[in-house]
């Protein structure tokens, strides 16, 4: 017999939530076979049986919260699976004349002496969120568990907290009498993205700084270049490669922009990992593209491309999450003129590609020209990067797009 048990998933996770179960108890399952997804703040995990065999047993239910190492059920493998199937048989027949039986049990299976999670049955925590009830205030059965009657007794108890039941109830009528409303729970990863950003906005003194930058020149380059780019690479010539580029001659110039603040300490990064932001289906994410000053114009898109992919799939890796240097994000893709995007700590810079729109330039005192321009950002921790560095680094990047053989000396 064998047990299926949540996987260590990096030093920052030590939680994830059961999104779905692929399998139920009886199913006969194969070696490598994915059994549940884990949602964990970061990316969703597949967890496989180690074994052929049977599954004898679910012990956690969908949206349950689960600890790194916990027990969510048990496989019976090699000569054990024949017998488990049909033996699945016999209780559905004694539940016809006692369905109450197992009402109780079954949710409770996954208490055991020395759990160090909370024993409680789906129903019960869901009914202690609608109620806003605090499950550790509730009283267990003698085996410490909580089941939907013990919360429900809670809420009958005679002596209620006056003040409490008011402001728990109050989010149920956050819509008007008569208006159609939806209520969804965040998904975790939206939960952790909504914390992070609050966090960065609470921890280091941000500022943003804007330019333009006049795309001529870049869109004349991929104009010319991008056949023959495609067809000696296979991939195509986007504008996230020399934004990359650029920003990393930035900061080879301004490195206070790749560093981070330890305690009083600031440590500044030798190396150029930039995470590009994502959207994905759960919310946006940042895969990291490693050593971008090493790589060409055809590996930055290829190594993009590929994360991409990944995020929207929900197969990226924690690896290829963690550690980034300096961050570039594009609300142009959704038609965004302008914004003020938010650090991605403990990172101190983060640049703001937008929308490339036709504007009127001065090209001298008598003439102008439109030209396809568009607004940047850089949003800066102020605690370690002064407005004059930061304003300056922004030039840098401007002027390097504006002249896109230089991104070739500086890469």
């Amino acid at each position: 017999m064998s047990e299926i048990t949540v996987p260590a998933m990096g030093e920052s996770i030590t939680e994830g939530t059961i999104f779905k179960w692929h399998v139920k108890e009886g199913d006969a399952v194969n070696q490598g076979d994915v059994l549940l997804e884990l949602e964990t703040d970061k990316v969703n995990l597949e967890i496989s049986a180690e074994e052929s065999g049977v599954v004898e047993k679910i012990l956690r239910n969908d949206g349950d919260t689960v600890q790194i190492g916990e027990v969510l059920g048990r496989i019976s493998a090699g000569g054990e699976a024949a017998a488990a199937a049909p033996a699945k048989e016999e209780p559905k027949a004694q539940e016809k004349t006692a369905p109450a039986a197992p009402s109780a049990p079954a949710p409770a299976e996954s208490a055991k002496e020395g759990d160090s999670y909370l024993a409680a049955s789906p129903a019960a925590r869901k009914l202690a969120r609608e109620q806003g009830i605090d499950l550790e205030q509730v009283n267990r059965d003698p085996k410490g568990r909580i089941f939907q009657d013990n919360v429900k007794s809670h809420t009958e108890a005679p002596a209620p907290r006056p003040s409490a039941p008011a402001p728990a109830a109050a989010p149920a009528e956050v819509s008007q009498p008569g208006k159609p409303a939806e209520r969804t729970r965040m998904s975790r990863r939206r939960a952790t993205i909504a914390k992070r950003l609050v966090e960065a906005q609470h921890t280091a003194a941000m500022l943003t700084t804007f330019n333009e930058v006049d795309m001529t020149a870049i869109m004349d380059v991929r104009k010319r270049r991008k056949d023959a780019f495609k067809e000696k690479h296979e991939i195509g010539l986007g504008f996230m490669s020399f934004f990359t580029k650029a920003v990393v001659g930035a900061l080879k110039k301004f490195p206070h922009l790749n560093a981070e603040i330890d305690g009083e300490d600031i440590i500044v990064k030798k190396y150029y990992d930039i995470g590009i932001a994502v959207s994905a289906k759960e919310g946006l994410v940042v895969p990291v593209v490693r050593d971008a000053d090493r790589l060409g114009f055809a590996e930055i898109e290829k190594e993009i491309a590929s994360l991409a992919s990944k995020a929207r799939n929900n197969s990226l890796a924690l690896s290829e999450l963690q550690g980034g240097t300096f961050t570039i994000t594009n609300g142009g893709t959704f038609g965004s003129l302008m914004s003020t995007p938010i650090l991605n700590a403990p990172q101190v810079g983060i640049l703001g590609m937008h929308k490339i729109q036709l504007r009127p330039v001065a090209i001298d005192a008598e003439r102008s020209e439109n030209r396809p321009m568009m607004y940047i950002a850089l949003s800066y921790d102020h605690r370690i990067v002064d407005g004059s560095e930061a304003v300056r680094f922004l030039v840098t990047v401007k002027e390097l797009l504006e002249d896109p053989e230089s991104l070739l000396l500086e890469g």
